[in-house]
């Protein structure tokens, strides 16, 4: 077993120990992507992923496996649910079956039940095909053992997966619900069943928004609008591959109604067809306007009922090339989310789950005005990741730019800039660093972004090779993979064209 998310590099196996992240979840040296079965059980959070248990590119699928108090230092387990001659282990949930509906164990010691895909080899009698299996731990997702009745659900369906199973209880009664898709016809089905074995159809959802692709990870859930229990939306999240609004992978959300059977749309969650058919992506809901963050799922049984995601910090566009060794590939931070009013419409607020113990900021400003000049703030630490935040008044500037993980000399950075003629947020890795590893790593991103009362609020986590920006309080998200060149550490603010007023600014560092 290996401690913590960083797996400390050793020379003799890690070519690029600079590029191992310290606050997001890595396996030590194998190749991982979407996260699986996500589920808070005995105080512990576990984090179940895609993994190629024998290298690190894709391939191989089984169910990887870390544990954590935090969600920030991650214990890295065996392989917990493997592939084998007969099937690939794809993508799922996990629930903790607390009425021992299904007979895995027992009212008092319930087992955890993963269901997953299993994509069907040419050796098995359901080969060419995907379909709904069952696993099962009594000894709290330590092991896990195959339902010896797989599968459990099948269409006869070459791309039925990524089941989501949650409980509900409403006006269709007390159940477990499944949203899986078809990723093929863009659409997410559900389903119903007493005891997560014997499966009924509810209903489909779907083409909407976003279908340049295929749809795939599904999640849904219940959220109070501005903490009012009395105001319940649910929130059904598709993510979809290629297609998204950044180019590549991404993840996009419809805010509505669920009563037991069918999910609703609320209609400003929908965005017509143009008269050629196509749909402006920038009118969609994304949960993030970068480049990497797919396949994102919430947590199952979260304490104190807050919804957590994760999702995978990639894209696949460029995710088998990604300069690293012997570890590809990681997770993003765990954020809370939430439904806020943004607009006057209920809209999905993210916000970074982050060390409450990180320590003071090693660089605090207040009420500084930047004139067409740069602010040197201090360099990113190596075994650190940083965290910045910021309340900027943008006055008569017309743009304000962070220039982070850049040479001290301003020849390459990865650059965070806000436009105060188009409000929009841009995070630009073009001269990032090492951009050559493949044709479409290199990118610029945006976003709409209002000011709120003329403040421009922003958080930004900034790992070894990442940079994750949390604007307006998180109602806007973008999400950036970046490998700098070595030594490169620099950090600096600025104004062009005008006047900005730096209200708050606090660096800190995250070890």
């Amino acid at each position: 077993m290996t401690e913590t998310t960083t797996h400390p590099a050793d020379p003799a196996e890690d070519t690029t120990p600079n590029f191992r992240p310290i606050v997001h979840y890595t396996a030590k040296n194998t190749w991982l992507n979407d996260p699986n079965g996500l589920v808070w059980h005995q105080d512990v959070y576990h984090l179940f992923y895609q993994n190629n248990p024998f290298g690190n590119v894709w391939g191989n699928m089984s169910w990887g496996h870390a544990t954590s108090a935090d969600l920030l230092h991650w214990t890295e387990h065996p392989v917990a649910i493997a592939g084998d001659e007969e099937e690939d282990v794809f993508s799922g949930s996990i629930v903790v079956d607390h009425g021992n509906t299904s007979g895995f164990g027992t009212v008092e010691d319930p087992a955890l039940v993963a269901i997953y895909t299993s994509a069907f080899k040419e050796g098995s009698a359901h080969r060419g095909t995907q379909a709904q299996s069952l696993a099962f731990s009594t000894d709290a997702g330590m092991t896990w053992t195959k339902y010896a009745g797989n599968p459990v659900l099948g269409r006869g369906s070459a791309h039925f997966r990524d089941p989501k199973v949650f409980p509900y209880e409403g006006p269709a009664g007390s159940c477990w619900v499944m949203v899986a898709v078809e990723a093929r016809h863009q659409q997410v089905v559900l389903y119903r069943s007493a005891n997560l074995k014997d499966w009924e159809y509810l209903s489909t959802f779907g083409p909407a928004n976003a279908i340049g692709a295929e749809w795939e990870c599904p999640d849904l859930f219940p959220l109070p609008v501005d903490g009012d229990t009395d105001n319940v939306k649910w929130v059904l999240v598709v993510n979809l591959n290629p297609g998204a609004v950044a180019g590549g992978s991404g993840g996009q959300y419809f805010v509505g109604h669920f009563d037991g059977v069918q999910f609703t749309a609320d209609p400003d969650s929908l965005v017509p067809a143009d008269a050629d058919g196509t749909t402006d992506l920038r009118h969609c809901l994304w949960l993030d306007w970068g480049r990497d963050y797919y396949a994102a799922v919430s947590f199952s049984n979260a304490p104190e009922n807050r919804r957590i995601m994760i999702g995978w910090m990639n894209n696949w566009d460029y995710a088998n090339s990604l300069p690293t060794s012997p570890w590809r590939s990681g997770m993003s931070l765990a954020r809370e989310v939430g439904l806020a009013t943004v607009d006057g419409l209920p809209r999905l607020v993210q916000r970074p789950v982050l060390p409450l113990d990180g320590g003071g900021p090693a660089c605090t400003i207040q009420d500084l005005e930047l004139a067409d000049s740069r602010l040197q703030l201090p360099d990113a630490i190596p075994g650190s990741a940083q965290l910045i935040e910021a309340e900027i008044l943008p006055g008569t500037a017309r743009t304000v730019a962070f220039r982070l993980l850049g040479a001290k000399d301003g020849s390459a950075a990865t650059v965070l800039s806000f436009d105060t003629v188009k409000d929009r947020l841009t995070l630009d890795r073009r001269n990032s660093g090492n951009i050559a590893f493949h044709d479409k790593f290199a990118s610029a991103e945006s976003a709409p972004v209002k000011l709120d009362g003329g403040v421009l609020r922003l958080r930004l986590v900034v790992d070894q090779c990442s940079v994750e920006v949390f604007a307006q309080g998180g109602a806007v998200v973008l999400s950036d993979l970046v490998f700098p060149l070595a030594g490169n550490q620099s950090t600096e603010v600025s104004a062009e064209g005008g006047t900005v007023t730096v209200r708050k600014l606090a660096v800190t560092a995250l070890s």
